[in-house]
């Protein structure tokens, strides 16, 4: 496990001595990680591989850098497309982040009348003790009107 922020205390029964991090049952912090969804999205500029290995490449950087994970932290990614994406898969990224080893998959999302056009959505299932509130979810190049209520204003 990467190094995480905050101080462990077995005196206090495992949990954080700073506010954030999973919580337990009776709303104390948990002393383990657990799993979180950390999404983003993006647009490719064409349906070319280049364009689609581009705009993922960015993505998931930009999604690893705002919430320094770490990649023995993450359990598995998901990614999926738009219908009009179909010049390579978004997973073969895997080479230039050091995915080598995890589990990837690669989906193509539902074609709704009217959906962003080419749509690269990223999953990433992160082993983390951080909370949910304190996860930054990445959407750029036009997918900001996806989430716009996860859009930080610089």
């Amino acid at each position: 496990m990467a190094e995480h922020e905050g101080e462990w205390s077995k005196e206090q029964g495992g949990r954080r001595t700073e506010s954030g991090g999973p919580k337990t049952e009776d709303g104390g912090l948990a002393s383990y990680p657990v799993c979180r969804g950390v999404r983003g999205a993006t647009t490719a500029s064409a349906n070319t591989r280049e364009a689609i290995l581009e705009a993922t490449a960015d993505l998931v950087q930009r999604l690893l850098a705002a919430n320094n994970i770490q990649t023995e932290d993450i359990a598995s990614v998901m990614f999926s497309t738009t219908a009009d994406l179909t010049a390579e898969f978004p997973a073969v990224v895997r080479t230039q982040v050091g995915w080598q080893d995890l589990a990837l998959e690669c989906y193509q999302e539902m074609g709704v009348p009217g959906a962003l056009q080419r749509c690269i959505r990223v999953l990433i299932h992160w082993n983390t003790r951080r909370s949910m509130r304190e996860i930054v979810h990445v959407y750029v190049r036009g997918a900001e009107g996806l989430r716009p209520d996860r859009v930080k204003s610089s």
